[in-house]
């Protein structure tokens, strides 16, 4: 693709217009790339995304459910131990649908896709779905797709906050002050923690172990 500066310079053979020319040419890039820069910046600011991903495991859980009440289900969130894979429970038009939330700082594996899946049986339900702040590994998608669990990244994420009407969901800080943080949440990868002991003593350690190495002591033993 010829230049402004070059098209000029080939119609008028002078070498000042074509420079002058191709002067206001990157001016002009620069400024449609400002603008479409701050309309990337107001769009992410709008949809709270920065909010979101301060959040812990349940508060994430629990703006999910916000969400998705919007949208017409009726939303239960499971208890925080002996979820079975299942973070959430949907109804809508007589359809029950399991929900895994992971609210991480890194993308999500295949781990969530095999426990959303798991979870069909248990809950009686007809399909799973995943939802993260973030994104998937190429493993997640493939198995994912072969299993028939829908995955909603980052992105959709952002899209379906943006397409509710204001004031229909809480603001992501909302839902940050009103729900405590969940101490039993992983805050590097959002799993659940659970209680072990060693020789040591007992102390709190991720369910992710051994990808996710984050432990917590124990207070009461």
């Amino acid at each position: 693709m010829v230049g402004p500066g070059l098209l000029v310079l080939n119609i008028t053979k002078s070498i000042e217009l074509g420079a002058v020319a191709a002067v206001i040419g990157l001016a002009l890039v620069l400024v449609i790339m400002i603008f479409v820069n701050k309309a990337k910046a107001e769009r992410l600011k709008k949809s709270g995304i920065a909010d979101i991903d301060r959040m812990d495991g349940l508060q994430f859980e629990k703006y999910l459910a916000y969400l998705f009440q919007a949208e017409g289900y009726k939303t239960q969130v499971t208890k925080a131990s002996g979820d079975y894979g299942a973070d959430l429970l949907l109804h809508k038009d007589g359809k029950k649908i399991v929900v895994q939330a992971k609210r991480y700082s890194k993308n999500v594996g295949i781990k969530a896709i095999q426990e959303a899946q798991a979870s069909i049986a248990h809950y009686g339900a007809s399909e799973a779905w995943v939802v993260t702040n973030r994104d998937y590994t190429d493993a997640a998608y493939e198995l994912a797709k072969s299993n028939r669990v829908r995955l909603t990244n980052r992105e959709a994420l952002i899209e379906m906050v943006l397409a509710m009407n204001p004031g229909a969901v809480p603001e992501p800080k909302a839902v940050i002050a009103a729900t405590p943080k969940d101490d039993m949440t992983c805050p590097r990868c959002g799993n659940k923690m659970i209680l072990r002991t060693s020789a040591k003593g007992s102390f709190y350690g991720c369910s992710g172990f051994p990808k996710c190495r984050y432990i917590r002591k124990n207070q009461i033993g």
